[in-house]
């Protein structure tokens, strides 16, 4: 298994990881919980970002997206289970992400991954994929 590329073996579809994962190295869910909150703290004051979300509370986002990186990093599969597939690029689609929508959301999440206490190596493996799918997630080169 190569921790490095997300894949985890379950024990069924959207089941718990088998084997030791990147979630229970970091903590489980109160880690990926406290990231997210201090990554929308950030979101929240944010004039460019905050006109993304939908609810004028982010509480619904913030849960929406500890599912998410849960279940990325071999948590349980919650995600799926209420939501289906992630398919970000499709539900980022109905908002301007551009080179500046990306780069404040990277913003955000490097001050919150920097206030978590994470060894080396678990850090710079959660950063790169976070700024990868942040790159995946344009759709628009247009102000």
């Amino acid at each position: 298994m190569s921790e490095k590329s997300g894949i985890h073996l379950r024990d069924g579809e959207n089941g718990a990881a088998v084997t030791p994962s990147f979630y229970e190295q970091v903590g489980g869910r109160p880690f990926f919980e406290q990231l997210v909150s201090r990554f929308y703290e950030g979101v929240a004051g944010d004039p460019v970002l905050k006109p993304m979300y939908p609810e004028e509370d982010l509480g619904p986002a913030a849960e929406r997206f500890t599912m998410f990186l849960e279940q990325y990093w071999g948590g349980p599969g919650t995600y799926s289970e209420q939501r289906g597939h992630p398919r970000l690029r499709m539900r980022h689609q109905p908002f301007k992400v551009n080179p500046d929508a990306r780069d404040r959301w990277l913003l955000h999440m490097k001050n919150a991954l920097d206030t978590m206490e994470l060894p080396p190596l678990q850090r710079d493996q959660l950063w790169d994929y976070l700024d990868r799918a942040a790159h995946a997630m344009l759709n628009t080169f247009d102000d």
